[in-house]
């Protein structure tokens, strides 16, 4: 990326294409967003083991995408992703929305080839702390006490003071009191128009 890249500035800790926006929507938008999720039909959502889920956007297997259209609702944030961050090759034609209750996370993990290069992780509802390992996985403790004090982007988490919970002069943490809704989006390039043709 070029030096006059306007996400340079959001740019956090040593992996080089790692960002972190601050409030990239408003308080408005995150309830409108919350709103839409949590009155999508049931048939939506799919249980899992800790979590639960909704697909966006098509069946994702090995071979591409069986698409189906974003609905305006997240058309409209996935543009304002798109434009303002700069790196996507294409329209997002994809958003998994994951729920997490306050002691769940997720395993560490990579989102896999079919969205290389580029994800965008939209949190609602609640902070985390999301670990990034070596060869480039990323995972949440399933915990609802997270510590923070060894996060790259401490200082942002100290605006987010009623999340906040100091329980020693030592350990600074985030305590996780609500519920927390992930927006993955991203752009799955192969694009598959015919189920039973490949």
């Amino acid at each position: 990326m070029e030096a006059s890249d306007p996400l340079k500035r959001y740019k956090v800790g040593s992996v080089p294409t790692v960002y972190y926006i601050p409030d990239f929507i408003s308080d408005t938008d995150q309830t409108q967003l919350l709103n839409k999720i949590y009155t999508a039909p049931v048939s939506k959502w799919k249980s899992l083991k800790n979590r639960r889920l909704q697909d966006w956007g098509g069946i994702v297997h090995g071979k591409g995408l069986l698409p189906q259209d974003l609905p305006s609702w997240l058309t409209k944030i996935t543009e304002k992703i798109s434009e303002e961050s700069s790196l996507y090759p294409s329209a997002i034609n994809h958003v998994l929305i994951n729920e997490y209750l306050p002691n769940q996370g997720i395993m560490p993990h990579q989102d896999g080839p079919a969205y290389f290069p580029v994800v965008a992780i939209l949190s609602l509802g609640s902070p985390v702390v999301m670990d990034f390992t070596p060869h480039y996985l990323h995972g949440i403790k399933d915990c609802e006490i997270q510590p923070y004090d060894t996060a790259v982007n401490a200082t942002e988490v100290l605006k987010q003071q009623s999340a906040v919970e100091t329980h020693d002069e030592d350990l600074k943490a985030i305590h996780r009191s609500n519920t927390r809704v992930s927006l993955t989006c991203r752009v799955v390039s192969k694009v598959h128009k015919n189920l039973f043709r490949f």
